[in-house]
């Protein structure tokens, strides 16, 4: 019953706060969503898969089992390890982002962030992701989930790397400096 929850409440309480920020943000006449950094659909689709798995997730912690696979014992222990850190990075960020954070490249000016987790890793709520998913694919032993891993990674390094210039034309020497200093994942 508890893993149950910590898998269900993660999530949910994660895309709370990305709405409730996203209306916050409306308010304050600040757009979340950025322009899509690289073609749209691949961009757009990348998202809504990430959420698909995280549902899948929630589906497979309440016991109902869309797949043939159980993993032992031992694989989901260590598969909510990676459920939990991963979500703990994407709300540290998140938070750590404040009123920079886009979906997307954003449409006016915002700050360069280097404190707090950003000076570990450039990109923490992408290894956030990343470390969710692996989460799933642990835990369900579905090698068809391990495939749309691939390709949302696949994705996301193709956000990063065009995210990565964007930021270099906004923020110059400052952002080299600081590419120089962390790296981009770990």
């Amino acid at each position: 019953m508890i893993e149950s929850l910590l898998i269900t409440i993660l999530p949910v309480l994660f895309l709370s706060v990305l709405i409730s920020s996203g209306v916050l943000f409306k308010h304050s006449n600040i757009d979340m969503d950025g322009k899509p950094p690289i073609n749209k659909p691949l961009f757009v689709s990348s998202k809504y898969a990430i959420v698909l798995l995280w549902v899948i997730m929630i589906i497979e912690g309440w016991g109902i089992h869309l797949f043939f696979f159980d993993s032992p014992e031992v694989l989901k222990i260590i598969a909510l390890c990676f459920w939990t850190i991963g979500f703990i990075l994407l709300f540290t960020g998140r938070f750590g982002l404040g009123s920079s954070f886009r979906i997307g490249a954003p449409k006016e000016h915002t700050d360069l962030k280097t404190d707090g987790l950003f000076r570990l890793s450039r990109n923490p709520m992408y290894v956030g992701v990343y470390a969710t998913l692996t989460g799933v694919v642990l835990y369900t032993l579905n090698p068809l989930l391990l495939l749309i891993v691939a390709y949302i990674i696949a994705v996301h390094h193709q956000i990063i790397l065009a995210e990565e210039e964007h930021l270099h034309m906004v923020f110059g020497k400052e952002y080299l400096d600081y590419c120089r200093r962390v790296r981009r994942y770990l």
